[in-house]
């Protein structure tokens, strides 16, 4: 919301030497972002005067129409400018710089010859003038509204400071002149007067019947103050001083009428709405729409209604969306002469529903569903009936009220709490000196405190306690961290989980977060079938394009890699860590546990049935170089055996033995993905993606992902320890020719079997294909070490030996010697 350091001056007694930056830094110090401070006029110099136009030559010869325009400036003789505008006649008023004045932006004006025409001076639009964004054409005036040859700057207001502030959704009182006053005031400790008390002592004399109010349901508004006026005159125009601070807050000057509703809402924060009285069949009565019906809106918008829809309705149709924008029906025109003034203080959540279901969000429901002071409909209409009595002929005819504000219960504090809670000693004066300030009424004594009507937010202690520690300054408050529970620590998955993204971070790695989102034309595109392409639809989807929870990791990853191959990159590891999604088990209802105390051990069963079951996995994705070319060598691409390397560190960092097998997994290449099972249960997938999948998200060709199911690893030591051998090692290299159909796995494991306790370990170190006959070579280094003494040749011949029998018989290996 914009605010003018000049409207804000009414109601705070700011001295001199408190700058703009003060002012914004106090603001921001009691929680409200200023986004930016606007010097207008700081880049405007004169001479700026009002003129009326005596004449109007048009000038056809050239590509687009060009005016001569003769102006009374005030001076003795008739000042001619060229002009391209067409929005103004001979007899209006307008704004013209003259020859030394600079217009923001460093544009000089002075006397120049175009179009054959000597042109001495400009007329300006708003946006010339750094005032507006309006540039269709130039600002005019009515006879008599400004004084021809008047200083244009000190009668426009120009020269001002405005602050566009960031109102959080808590703090709608603020979206005022009214509510932000207070803020500053209290933050710089100056002296403040609420414009509605001003107000309070305002009273009009019936003189007619008004229209009456009515409230059908009490739940969707509490008061109804309905204010009828007569003998208006649709000519009365708009003050300037009234229409220069509504464009200062970023709003145009429409009519009096719709001018002085804005202008209410805008200084006191209670939005106002006008019915032409002679539209109006009978009262106007809050209710809801009760069936589905077209409705059209001021802005010219055919809407459905729905049935719950909140209206103010006459006797006959509905006239306005309640708290959001009024009818067409109803409006405020060129031919009214009564109007019916209408305020009220409606349900928030009323409100937002309307809002919502038509995707209207006006200024009056912004205001309204974040929750109005229910004393300013009184004081707001009363305001309307003032200002627009003064600025034309109408009446104050009758006011009608219907319900009562209610407000906020009074609550007890305690000192000691709001102590306790901030971490920092506040004295109980000091307390109660903060709470005077931001309008509520407090008990020394007791400490009742009644919260001001403005902030329906101020339930408890805890909401107390929030303005305490804002108004004192969170700046001044300790950062201390708290006292560690006492056997604290991560828990076992937490640190699992903290290694794991250490490790893959380490290797060169970067994590990526990506919103747990899917659609079925992707699980059907990377091949996800039975219980890997169930999953749950979003009740609420942040878009229709993804209204499904994911079921894999791995199609997030290939989402980002294409967006960043996109964008340039070529060569990277990413990684994730999150929750997946698979649909095994059908939903309990959802329910919701009574407030303040303690939910039963079923109504928690219930909580957690209600939930998708989430099993938490790691993946990763490797594109296209692992190692560039350099004068030290080659390049090397990622591959499928990178892949698998990763999920084998993944499984080794957890401390878990595990075994190995060829799979045909998708999204991976048949063939080119291993499978990585515990105890015989499968937990992680790596190799070589699809040729298919590789191709739909334009990865380089080979690209490569792994992911480990890291919740189905069994539970293990954080830890596992080793230990240093200090007898030598005996190395034996053997060579075994096999069936190309056995697997280099099944060759090692039997290896393992025959070669006894004494292996330290084994790998495998070379292939050859080219034996024929459907023949293969392998070869492989076994390391015999005895923890007590040196092996003799012997022995380790024999051992040797043992392991190549074993392979011999469990594959047919025959042992290569040649």
């Amino acid at each position: 919301m914009r605010a003018p350091l000049s409207w804000i001056k009414e109601f705070v007694e700011i001295p001199a030497s408190i700058t703009a930056e003060q002012i914004s830094d106090a603001l921001i110090r009691v929680g409200f972002e200023v986004e930016e401070i606007i010097h207008q006029g700081a880049d405007l110099t004169g001479p700026l005067v009002f003129a009326k136009v005596l004449s109007i030559e048009e000038i056809t010869e050239f590509k687009k129409a060009i005016r001569y325009v003769g102006l009374d400036c005030g001076e003795k003789q008739t000042r001619y400018v060229i002009c391209g505008a067409t929005n103004f006649a001979v007899g209006d008023l307008v704004v013209a710089a003259l020859p030394g004045a600079v217009l923001p932006g460093d544009f000089k004006i002075g006397a120049r010859e175009t179009y054959g025409k000597v042109s001495n001076g400009m007329i300006c639009s708003a946006r010339e003038l750094g005032i507006g964004d309006d540039h269709s054409g130039i600002m005019t005036f009515t006879e008599g509204s400004v004084a021809i040859g008047a200083d244009a700057i000190e009668a426009l207001l120009i020269n001002d400071v405005i602050f566009d502030v960031a109102v959080n959704p808590d703090r709608g009182y603020a979206l005022s002149i009214r509510g932000i006053a207070r803020e500053v005031a209290g933050s710089l400790g100056l002296s403040y007067t609420d414009p509605v008390d001003a107000l309070r002592t305002l009273k009009f004399t019936d003189t007619g019947k008004g229209v009456s109010a009515k409230i059908a349901d009490p739940a969707t508004a509490s008061v109804f103050y309905l204010r009828t006026l007569s003998h208006f005159d649709a000519k009365a125009t708009t003050p300037i001083w009234m229409r220069r601070r509504i464009e200062k807050m970023g709003m145009r000057s429409i009519s009096l009428v719709v001018d002085v509703t804005n202008y209410v809402m805008l200084e006191l924060g209670q939005p106002l709405h006008a019915f032409d009285k002679s539209k109006i069949k009978g009262g106007l009565t809050i209710k809801r729409a009760g069936k589905a019906q077209p409705f059209t809106t001021l802005d010219g918008q055919v809407r459905q209604l729905d049935p719950d829809d909140l209206m103010v309705c006459d006797d006959e149709q509905p006239l306005a969306l309640a708290g959001t924008m009024g009818g067409a029906f109803s409006e405020i025109s060129e031919t009214t002469t009564e109007i019916a003034l209408e305020a009220v203080r409606f349900d928030p959540t009323c409100v937002a529903k309307n809002s919502r279901r038509h995707k209207l969000s006006s200024e009056a429901s912004r205001r309204l569903e974040r929750s109005v002071d229910p004393s300013l409909a009184q004081f707001a209409s009363a305001r309307f009936v003032q200002l627009l009595t003064e600025n034309s002929p109408a009446q104050h005819v009758a006011t009608v009220i219907a319900g009562e504000p209610r407000f906020s219960p009074m609550v007890e504090v305690d000192p000691t709490y709001i102590s306790r809670i901030m971490g920092v000693d506040v004295a109980p004066a000091e307390i109660v000196k903060i709470l005077r300030t931001i309008g509520c009424e407090v008990n020394e004594k007791t400490f009742e405190v009644n919260p001001p009507s403005w902030r329906a937010d101020l339930l408890g202690q805890a909401d107390f306690t929030e303005e305490i520690a804002r108004m004192v300054g969170f700046d001044k408050i300790p950062s201390i961290l708290p006292p560690r529970p006492k056997h604290a620590s991560l828990t076992h998955s937490q640190k699992r989980r903290r290694a794991v993204s250490m490790m893959l971070a380490s290797r060169g790695l970067a994590e990526v977060q990506t919103f747990p989102f899917t659609n079925q034309e992707t699980i059907e595109a990377l091949g996800f079938l039975g219980e890997r392409a169930s999953t749950y639809r979003i009740a609420n989807p942040m878009s229709e394009e993804l209204p499904l929870l994911r079921v894999h990791m791995v199609p997030g990853l290939l989402e980002v890699a294409q967006r960043n191959i996109s964008r340039g990159a070529k060569d990277f590891a990413i990684f994730e860590m999150g929750s997946i999604f698979r649909g095994v088990q059908k939903l309990v209802p959802m329910i919701s546990p009574v407030l303040g105390q303690k939910p039963s051990s079923e109504e928690i069963a219930s909580i957690y049935a209600s939930l998708p079951p989430q099993a938490f996995h790691v993946a990763g994705l490797l594109v296209g170089k692992v190692e560039n070319e350099d004068w030290q060598g080659k390049p090397r691409s990622y591959t499928w055996q990178d892949a698998i390397a990763f999920a084998q560190e993944v499984l080794q960092l957890c401390n878990h033995s595990w075994t190995i097998k060829r799979s045909d997994i998708a999204p991976w290449h048949p063939g080119r993905c291993a499978e990585l099972l515990i105890d015989g249960k499968p937990v992680a997938h790596a190799g070589e993606l699809h040729p298919r999948i590789v191709e739909m998200y334009g990865l380089p060709e080979r690209s490569s992902a792994f992911a480990v199911a890291l919740n189905a690893l069994p539970d293990s030591p954080l830890v596992r320890p080793s230990t240093v051998g200090t007898m030598p090692a005996a190395l034996q290299d053997v060579a075994l020719i096999i069936d190309a159909s056995v697997s280099a796995l099944e060759v090692e494991q039997a290896l393992r079997a025959g070669a006894g306790e004494l292996l330290e370990s084994i790998s495998l170190f070379d292939r050859y294909d080219k034996i024929g006959d459907g023949k293969i070579s392998l070869a492989f280094s076994l390391v015999f070490r005895a923890a007590d003494r040196t092996l003799t040749g012997a022995e380790v011949s024999a051992l040797r030996d043992s392991a190549v029998k074993s392979a011999e018989k469990a594959t047919g290996a025959v042992l290569r010697t040649a």
